[in-house]
């Protein structure tokens, strides 16, 4: 019973708090690993809001846990994703709230290029299969663009190398984006300026809107072009509205950007060559245009007036057109004055019998009214007789007004004066046709004379004839005896050679003063 009392006593050894143990192995192991590097895959990996990373680093038989505070991991050039390889340089430390030990993480780097090759094949996978490297999303590049815009950065040689390859191809607009293209700043910066790009007004606004977009930078190692790699600036490119040109680093360097651009350069120099055409091989190829055009016009023009000839020699004579028009005419003329002449006098028959007529029915109207009233005025009183001799007289005055000679006289002078009006309407409109019908027929003769055979004797050409046969071929010639050649200014006879002549009669002498007839032949 002793014995178990002592066991129970702990004697002189120290006793320690949960604290006082987990600060002092905290403090041995901080003192002891202030500054490592850990080489190992990334596991386990973790985002909260806070912006911090936990992460786990472990091999085929361990697992180390890791944190990789706000501050550090907005600063890293390649932020970790699971299953790359990396090497972390950092301290160990311990967390007392779950009694366990970590590394914070103040550099994180992947483990040589294999690894950046495989988070980049990775990656390229992955946005491939968003569809943002297909081909039908890609959008044609504009021929001559009126503004160029150039993301890059303004101090390196890649901006003048662009600069001078389109002076000397064809002058354009450049607007240039400075950008970091190296480096934590390079892919924010770029996707910036490639969205800020197509926010530009389309027109109206106080900076033009560029017609297409260069982004470019030099050559470099696969860690100094990652930010042309990161998913961000691939989708900035992709989501392009204006059509893009990558060309970034040399020809053997490929980006992720150059699968998502319109269009990979292998060189910045290229991309200015793809951007513009030369401008001296635009004015060669419009001087060549030009003179094919106007060998096409002539060429053509030609062929129309050959043609245009082949079709005025078959048309008939105009004085065989204007024949029958012309004996209408003259018929017309020769009719139209006796009916006019005919239509004056029956209008002033008819006149002439109307005042014949009206005049004795007149007289016949006022004696019938005089002896109505003497009939009236035997059986009327003396009062009503002179009241109804008065109305009477009233109304025989107002019957000798509409008799007025004068009054008829104008009225027919009136009449006169129109059918006179109208004959002379006619006559002018008569003279008016005549005069039209003569200028075409002086027309159509000037056109007769130009398209006939007498304008193309005048350029030396002539006519032969057998009679009144025209004679086309040299067999048809020599049949005949004696042929006729017609010129601009008279004919010739002539005498083919070869041909049979008539027997002349026999003469007694000679005329010695006519001279001998030409030959054709």
């Amino acid at each position: 019973m002793d014995d178990l009392i002592e066991d129970a006593n702990p004697g002189n050894a120290p006793e320690f708090t949960v604290s006082e143990i987990s600060g002092a192995v905290k403090r041995s192991i901080e003192a002891g690993f202030s500054h490592v590097r850990v080489r190992g895959e990334v596991g386990r990996l973790s985002r909260p809001r806070s912006g911090h990373v936990y992460l786990d680093l472990k091999d085929d038989r361990s697992v180390l846990a890791s944190v990789i505070w706000k501050g550090v991991a907005s600063r890293l050039a390649h932020p970790p994703e699971e299953g790359m390889e990396v090497i972390a340089t950092g301290r160990l430390t311990t967390f007392p709230g779950q009694s366990k030990y970590q590394l914070v993480i103040e550099d994180l780097r992947p483990a040589g290029a294999g690894a950046l090759m495989a988070m980049l094949e990775k990656r390229r996978a992955m946005l491939a299969a968003e569809g943002l490297f297909d081909e039908r999303r890609k959008q044609p590049l504009p021929f001559l663009p009126e503004v160029i815009g150039v993301v890059t950065s303004p101090s390196g040689a890649v901006i003048r190398d662009i600069l001078h390859r389109l002076r000397d191809r064809f002058p354009r607009p450049v607007l240039i984006w400075p950008v970091a293209v190296q480096g934590e700043k390079c892919a924010p910066e770029v996707a910036r300026a490639i969205r800020g790009f197509n926010a530009l007004p389309a027109a109206g606004g106080p900076v033009p809107r560029p017609d297409l977009i260069i982004v470019a930078r030099g050559g470099g190692s696969l860690e100094d072009l990652w930010g042309f790699n990161e998913e961000a600036v691939v989708r900035a490119a992709a989501e392009s509205a204006i059509p893009l040109i990558s060309a970034v680093g040399h020809e053997t360097d490929t980006t992720l950007i150059d699968f998502a651009s319109d269009w990979r350069a292998p060189t910045p120099t290229a991309a200015a060559e793809r951007a513009v055409p030369v401008r001296m091989d635009l004015l060669n190829w419009l001087r060549q245009q030009d003179g094919i055009l106007t060998r096409a016009m002539a060429q053509g023009m030609s062929a129309r007036r050959q043609r245009l000839a082949d079709l005025s020699r078959a048309l008939p004579r105009p004085e065989a057109l204007l024949d029958g028009a012309r004996q209408r005419l003259d018929l017309a003329a020769a009719g139209l004055a006796p009916a006019l002449r005919h239509r004056t006098a029956l209008a002033r028959g008819r006149i002439d019998g109307a005042a014949a007529r009206l005049t004795p029915a007149l007289d016949r109207a006022v004696s019938k009214k005089r002896l109505a009233l003497g009939q009236t005025a035997a059986r009327l009183g003396p009062q009503t007789l002179h009241a109804l001799t008065r109305q009477g007289r009233r109304d025989l005055d107002g019957l000798a007004r509409r008799l007025d000679p004068a009054r008829q006289s104008r009225r027919l002078t009136e009449a006169r004066a129109r059918l006179d009006d109208l004959a002379a309407r006619l006559a002018r409109g008569t003279d008016t046709a005549l005069a039209a019908r003569r200028d075409r027929l002086t027309n159509l003769a000037r056109l007769h004379q130009t398209l006939g055979y007498t304008e193309t004797l005048a350029r030396g050409y002539a006519v032969v004839r057998a009679g009144d046969t025209p004679v086309t071929t040299k067999a048809a010639a020599e049949t005949h005896p004696a042929l006729e050649i017609e010129f601009a200014d008279g004919r010739l006879g002539v005498t083919p050679t070869g041909a049979t002549p008539k027997p002349a009669p026999k003469r007694t002498a000679p005329k010695p003063d006519k001279p001998d007839q030409g030959s054709l032949f």
